[in-house]
C-alpha cells in the first residue's frame, strides 16, 4: 500500500499541464493536431461555384428537401454542361480527407475550418471529377480544389455541398431526417460572408 501511494505522488508531482494549447479534429478515425499559434482562421465564407456568389449556378435540391443534408449546386446550362467546371474551397482551412468512397458518392473532399480557437465547421464536396489538393494542405477561401463530376455518369454533373458543424462525422448517406451536425450550406455561408 505504502509503495503504491508514493507512485501515485511521484506520478503527481511529476506531471505538469501542457501549457501550449493545441487544437485537434478528428477525420475517419485519424486524430490530426495543429498547434494553435500556427492556426489560419477563416476570414469569412463564399460559395462552392461561380465565385464568390454562385453566379451562373443554381441549388437544385437544397438542404433539408426530401431529408437531404447538402446542396446540390447545378450550372444553368442544366444536364452535364458544368462537368468539369471548377470547384472552390468555401473558406481558409485544412484538406481532412480526400478519397473517392465510390457508390453514391464518388470522389469526396473534405475541409476543417477553424471559426476560432474553440469552433472548427467542416465543409464536405462530393462526386468531384478531378481532385487537384491532397489531405494536410491548408487550402484558402475561393481556392480551386477540384471540379465538378457526376461520379462516373451515375448524375448529371452537379456539387453536392454538405457543412458540418460536427468535425470527423461519417460520411453518411446524403440524406436523413436527423440533422444533428449538419448545417444549413447556403444559409450559413449567407450569413458568414466577409
Amino acid at each position: 500500500m505504502k509503495n503504491l501511494i508514493l507512485i501515485l505522488l511521484i506520478g503527481f508531482f511529476s506531471c505538469k499541464p501542457d501549457t501550449k494549447k493545441n487544437i485537434s479534429y478528428t477525420a475517419q478515425n485519424n486524430i490530426k493536431i495543429i498547434k494553435a499559434d500556427t492556426i489560419k482562421f477563416t476570414n469569412g465564407f463564399d460559395f462552392p461555384v461561380g465565385k464568390p456568389d454562385a453566379k451562373k449556378y443554381y441549388n437544385a435540391q437544397k438542404f433539408g428537401e426530401n431529408e437531404h443534408l447538402g446542396d446540390d449546386w447545378n450550372g444553368v446550362g442544366g444536364g452535364n454542361t458544368d462537368l468539369g467546371d471548377p470547384i472552390y474551397s468555401i473558406a481558409n482551412g485544412y484538406v481532412s480527407y480526400v478519397e473517392n468512397v465510390y457508390g453514391g458518392w464518388g470522389n469526396v473532399i473534405r475541409i476543417v475550418h477553424y471559426i476560432d480557437n474553440e469552433n472548427q465547421i467542416e465543409s464536405l464536396y462530393a462526386h468531384c471529377d478531378e481532385i487537384i489538393i491532397k489531405k494536410g494542405d491548408y487550402i484558402e477561401k475561393g481556392q480551386k480544389i477540384g471540379t465538378i463530376g457526376n461520379n462516373n455518369g451515375q448524375y448529371l454533373a452537379h456539387l453536392h455541398l454538405e457543412l458540418r458543424s460536427q468535425v470527423g462525422l461519417p460520411i453518411g448517406g446524403g440524406y436523413s431526417f436527423d440533422t444533428e451536425g449538419y448545417l444549413d450550406p447556403t444559409e450559413y455561408i449567407k450569413n458568414h460572408r466577409n
